[in-house]
């Protein structure tokens, strides 16, 4: 009997190894690329307001400046080891590479998706907050607005992270937005209805909601598609001790991962993007308010196009121009209520957008006193042209008419709508540093407590490559979808085609930590908000 017991080995376990201690030569990587992305942010900084030729008498703006872009790119590094950890779980819980190198390789993915990101999502957040903070973002009010949204956003992230829960920084930053928005109604003595673009963020809400679905039922039929075309056994059971899969299934592992961290990147890390340009236009408006880059011959195009749409819209005017064109669209972008005053404030505002930039001859020449009110003007043009594409109103308008609306919208937002590089690649950095910490909690969950067998490859492959379809297509049209609930979805509906059980108090957290996470972002926000508004 001792015998046997003596020549008895257990099996090797298949859980992999997570403790692996950072080397000298990662910290080294990690710390160059920090110093790297601080140092090139201030230098971009200090080049592009230098440019400008304008002096300050004050350090103020630069010093909130200074602390509120700190504060956006935290959100984001908070993002990567909260979020990133998904698209990893899966590649470690299969043994197609091990955790110190896949964190790596999914942070070098998530830095690119950035750099190649293409902007809709980021200026689709910021169309979400309330139009009057936009238009004085450097107010006391704007800085209460961005530190209160972000600083919640990062809590919440932080807590969730803790237990261990994959709740979704897309939802808690949408959360955070609408938050304020309700608040700031409230402030000013209006329905805290009436502070959120609900059009928009019913669009958004619906995406977060069905992206889990999509998540479940695609994981789940992809699962059963491969069971029914690929007899290998090996590819629906547990890894057997620490041996890696098939090559051809860890190439596909592997590519997922890539995939997901690449979409996860060009989408997640928009949203700090579109924060940061916020932030710039209210900081320093002389630099960034306007793309000072657009050259001189664009704008005799520019001013011909404002022209001509301010004569169309003159044909529907109905009386002359409201005193204040600017609050009468500012009211409509709002409250989206139609009234007569609509067309022919429209129509002022563009004629003044025209006469200015003719005057200056190219966005950089623009007087520095008049930068953020024609950014200003640019940005309710926008607004009220989308609005009213949508308006049943809009029917009044002749073909030629909706036809240059469109055309001078899109020149607006190439003026107004674009992102730096620097801006780019700090955010990138951010993410993809982020990626490399913290990420053991949540893949622990994604790995060990949805299911109650191990992960095998065939789920790995399955929730990988739906979440990298399904982030990617958001990506492609501006709709801003948590990794977190595709990725922990997929593989939950990975394991019930399997049948290998649900862990139901695990998937009982996730709902609950998805359930509150709006509220708790809301109530966070909107009392931040307050708060901040009295601080500054």
């Amino acid at each position: 009997m001792s015998t046997v017991a003596a020549d008895f080995i257990a099996p090797a376990s298949p859980r992999p190894a997570l403790d692996h201690k950072p080397g000298f030569a990662t910290i080294a990587l990690f710390l160059a690329l920090l110093v790297l992305g601080l140092s090139y942010t201030a230098w971009s900084l200090v080049n592009d307001i230098g440019g400008t030729g304008v002096r300050t008498t004050t350090w103020l703006p630069f010093i909130l400046l200074g602390i509120a872009l700190l504060i956006a790119l935290g959100f984001e590094f908070v993002n990567g080891f909260h979020d990133t950890a998904n698209a990893v779980a899966t590649v470690i819980y299969t043994h197609s590479l091990p955790a110190n190198v896949a964190v790596v390789w999914s942070g070098m993915f998530n830095f690119l998706g950035v750099l190649f990101s293409s902007g809709a999502v980021a200026f689709g957040v910021i169309s979400l907050l309330p139009v009057e903070l936009i238009l004085q973002v450097g107010s006391g009010a704007g800085f209460a607005m961005v530190f209160a949204l972000l600083i919640a956003a990062i809590l919440w992230n932080l807590g969730t992270w803790y237990l261990g829960l994959p709740a979704s920084s897309s939802h808690t930053l949408i959360g955070s937005i609408i938050g304020v928005g309700i608040a700031n109604a409230l402030m000013h003595g209006r329905d805290g209805t009436s502070g959120v673009d609900w059009a928009q963020a019913t669009k958004i809400g619906w995406s977060l909601l069905v992206s889990p679905l999509v998540g479940f039922i695609c994981a789940a039929l992809l699962l059963l598609v491969l069971k029914a075309f690929m007899k290998n056994r090996e590819l629906y059971q547990e890894p057997k001790g620490n041996t890696p899969p098939p090559w051809w299934i860890r190439g596909l592992l592997v590519l997922t991962c890539t995939g997901v961290s690449f979409a996860h990147g060009s989408n997640d890390g928009q949203k700090g993007m579109g924060l940061i340009m916020l932030i710039l236009i209210g900081t320093v408006p002389m630099a960034y308010a306007l793309n000072r880059a657009m050259p001189a011959d664009q704008m005799t195009p520019f001013v011909a196009m404002a022209t001509t749409t301010q004569t169309s819209l003159a044909k529907y005017a109905v009386g002359p121009a409201p005193a204040d064109s600017r609050k009468t669209l500012s009211e409509y972008v709002r409250t989206r209520a139609w009234n007569d005053q609509v067309v022919p404030a429209l129509g002022a505002i563009t004629g003044d957008i025209a006469s200015q930039v003719k005057a200056s001859g190219t966005f950089a020449r623009l007087p520095a006193e008049a930068v953020a009110n024609v950014r200003n003007d640019m940005y309710l043009t926008s607004e009220a042209m989308r609005f009213l594409d949508k308006d049943t109103h809009s029917a009044i308008f002749d073909p030629d008419t909706k036809k240059n609306l469109v055309a001078f919208k899109k020149q607006i937002d190439d003026a107004t709508k674009f992102i730096p590089l620097w801006v780019k690649v700090a955010v990138a950095i951010a993410l993809g540093l982020g990626t490399m910490i913290g990420w053991k909690r949540i893949v622990v969950t994604i790995g060990e407590k949805i299911g109650k067998t191990h992960l095998t490859y065939a789920q790995g492959a399955s929730a990988e490559l739906v979440a990298m379809s399904t982030i990617a297509a958001a990506d492609m049209y501006g709709l801003p979808v948590s990794t977190t609930h595709v990725l922990s979805s997929g593989v939950a509906g990975a394991m019930a085609a399997n049948k290998s059980g649900l862990q139901l108090g695990t998937l009982r957290n996730l709902a609950m930590a998805w359930v509150l996470t709006l509220p708790a972002a809301i109530l966070l926000s909107g009392t931040l908000y307050w708060l901040f508004t009295r601080i500054f």
